[in-house]
């Protein structure tokens, strides 16, 4: 069973940066793409950027292209978002996900992905 705990939100101004982390268990994750959406109040969950575990493929969504970077660490079986320039619309709960893939694919819609984390706020203050 895929166990995904998130850390890092907070309340940063705009312009600075954050880091999130979900430090993922319960598997061997070589098959899986991991992913991170977020969420405000009264709105879909939307996609911000997911990468293949095992391979270089990365997928962002238009609006944190060049401000935004996934990346992870195997060793320590890590996910990470690097939130650079962040923007008061950047405030959202941010949650973890992952999911089995085909090799070479990199999946972007939430229903691709069947293990979530709890989620962790993301205030951005102008």
């Amino acid at each position: 069973q895929v166990q995904l705990v998130e850390s890092g939100g907070g309340l940063v101004q705009a312009g600075g940066s954050l880091r999130l982390s979900c430090a993922a268990s319960g598997r061997t994750f070589s098959s899986y793409a991991m992913g991170w959406f977020r969420q405000v109040p009264g709105k879909e969950r939307d996609f911000v950027a997911a990468i293949q575990w095992y391979s270089l493929y990365t997928r962002y969504a238009d609006n944190v292209k060049g401000r935004f970077t996934i990346s992870r660490d195997i060793a320590k079986n890590t996910l990470y978002l690097q939130m650079n320039s962040l923007k008061p619309e950047d405030t959202a709960v941010y949650y973890c996900a992952a999911g089995p893939v085909r090799r070479g694919t990199v999946p972007t819609e939430s229903a691709d992905f069947g293990s979530w984390g709890q989620g962790t706020q993301v205030t951005v203050s102008s």
